[in-house]
């Protein structure tokens, strides 16, 4: 049974995550700096995306493009225009040959195809259209969701949905109003965590147990990945969704904001992970011997801690070095300069960061959750009592 003081830290919690939401809001822009005489630019027409089936290849070549092999296509596709009306067009498409394995186009494949403006007023095949194929997918993983998780299941669903919509009603219209990309991240890293882990773990001493180690931990990761970035050097600008961001309308976007932000919401998945269980496991101990006192409670409550970091630490490197496969072929191929050369690259240097602080965090979260399970528990804190 959940005791008032339980529902005391649940409601407090969620207090602050509101007000400190409420507050960020606040914060006033940066208005960017406009130009006094800004260009002449002639308005141009958006191009016209339409999705298209393949009906016939009409013509294929193989062709070089600096140096790699490319292939250019003739086909005729079947689009779908406004109205519902269906009319077949010829389209180019062209791809580069990678790794021998071409990526010709099929008759029957679903595409995207684009209509440039006048005066050319061509049409190109942009791409696969893979939206079938997800969606069948994310149908897949909803309903094993449903079926295996139930009602936790269904609310970890919901707390899904929260998260994107606080990503994108929150964070990202933040972070391109001029508001820091830090404070926009760290504020909508703490309400993600607060609203996930409630409703996927019900509202229980252990679950705020968890909420609050994680708010700990999140906030003790913001100031060490400013520390490291800081000390490192990293300034933001090392992919190239960076670089177009300072080549776009965004030039008032902080972009060593954007990387702290990046790292801290990547850390929020995985606290998430390790407090719950780690507050689970304490509790569990402690219902099999209510006797123990707190320090004991902790030194067991810390030997399942460590099986938690061997296990995580590896499972995020192993996260990051699969999002990041090509980087490590690039370590093996790559002769003409030193390996420290490499590694200290803004690039590779931000990779290295991101791994090691939310490994950082992880490992801190033990301790963390552990001892402020070990003592709410062992005092009895929160119990209800006659």
């Amino acid at each position: 049974m959940t005791s008032v003081r339980s529902f005391r830290v649940v409601i407090g919690t969620l207090l602050v995550a509101a007000l400190t939401l409420g507050w960020a809001h606040a914060v006033p822009a940066q208005e960017p700096t406009p130009s006094p005489l800004p260009p002449f630019t002639e308005s141009v027409p958006p191009d016209q995306f339409f999705r298209g089936k393949v009906v016939e290849i009409i013509g294929e070549r193989v062709g070089e493009v600096v140096g790699s092999p490319q292939l250019q296509q003739i086909v005729l596709v079947e689009i779908a225009t406004a109205g519902g009306s269906r009319e077949r067009v010829r389209a180019e498409f062209s791809a580069v040959v990678a790794g021998g394995a071409g990526q010709a186009l099929r008759p029957g494949d679903a595409v995207i195809v684009v209509k440039s403006p006048p005066p050319d007023q061509t049409y190109f095949v942009a791409d696969r259209d893979r939206s079938r194929p997800l969606a069948f997918i994310a149908a897949v993983f909803v309903a094993l969701a449903v079926l295996l998780g139930r009602l936790r299941g269904v609310t970890s669903l919901v707390g899904l949905g929260i998260t994107v919509v606080v990503l994108a009603e929150f964070v990202v219209p933040g972070i391109l109003s001029g508001a820091s990309p830090l404070l926009v991240s760290v504020l909508g890293a703490l309400v993600i965590a607060v609203a996930s882990i409630y409703l996927a773990h019900g509202f229980s001493r252990r679950t705020s147990i968890a909420v609050a180690s994680t708010l700990i931990t999140l906030t003790l990761s913001a100031f060490l990945a400013a520390a490291a970035v800081s000390v490192a050097r990293l300034f933001g600008s090392g992919t190239e969704e960076a670089f177009y961001l300072q080549l776009g309308l965004l030039k008032q976007v902080n972009l060593r904001g954007l990387l702290l932000g990046g790292i801290i919401l990547g850390a929020v998945g995985v606290l998430d992970d390790i407090t719950t269980g780690q507050a689970a496991a304490v509790d569990e101990i402690h219902k099999a011997n209510p006797a123990l006192p707190v320090r004991e409670l902790y030194q067991r409550g810390r030997s399942v801690g460590t099986e938690h970091i061997t296990s995580l630490v590896n499972t995020l490197f192993l996260a990051y070095a699969g999002a990041s496969l090509p980087l490590f072929i690039l370590f093996t191929i790559n002769t003409y300069q030193p390996l420290w050369v490499t590694l200290s690259s803004e690039f590779v240097a931000e990779e290295i960061v991101r791994t090691l602080v939310g490994s950082i965090a992880l490992i801190l979260a033990v301790p963390i959750t552990t001892q402020m399970a070990a003592y709410v528990l062992g005092r009895g804190v929160g119990q209800v009592r006659p």
